[in-house]
């Protein structure tokens, strides 16, 4: 049979969106760097050198989880809810009017946080291009 390429389970994934460029920049990280994350909720400011981006300052616009379901800025905690959606995120209406009931996280950043979406509010002297991994040539 096939072999299934398993992700990696001890990394987090920062999507760092810089309005001044209009560009998101995908960042897979260690999941040590998640600990200084954990309480905060959707729309609090978090300090880039806790993080590892020393001087930026970026504002927590969203996530998901482990499973795929995305955190939503109405429900409180840490948990996973259905709720009676009518709009983003976590659901897009087809029809107007439409509600139906999803499963969402809540709006504060755990453990079982896979993925943090956040937003640059004070950039540092280092831009974030350098902070890409740099790919290296492979020799045949």
């Amino acid at each position: 049979m096939y072999a299934r390429k398993r992700k990696e389970e001890n990394v987090i994934v920062f999507d760092i969106a810089d309005p001044e460029t209009g560009r998101t920049y995908h960042f897979q990280v260690p999941e040590e760097r998640l600990v200084p994350l954990i309480g905060k909720r959707i729309g609090e400011v978090v300090h880039g050198d806790a993080i590892g981006f020393p001087g930026y300052s970026f504002k927590i616009t969203g996530g998901t989880d482990r499973d795929g379901f995305p955190m939503h800025p109405g429900l409180q905690g840490p948990g996973k809810r259905r709720a009676l959606l009518s709009g983003p995120p976590g659901f897009h209406p087809t029809r107007e009017g439409e509600r139906r009931a999803k499963t969402v996280r809540g709006n504060v950043i755990s453990e079982y946080t896979k993925q943090i979406n956040l937003k640059v509010i004070e950039k540092g002297s280092t831009p974030l291009e350098d902070y890409l991994p740099k790919e290296e040539a492979s020799v045949e």
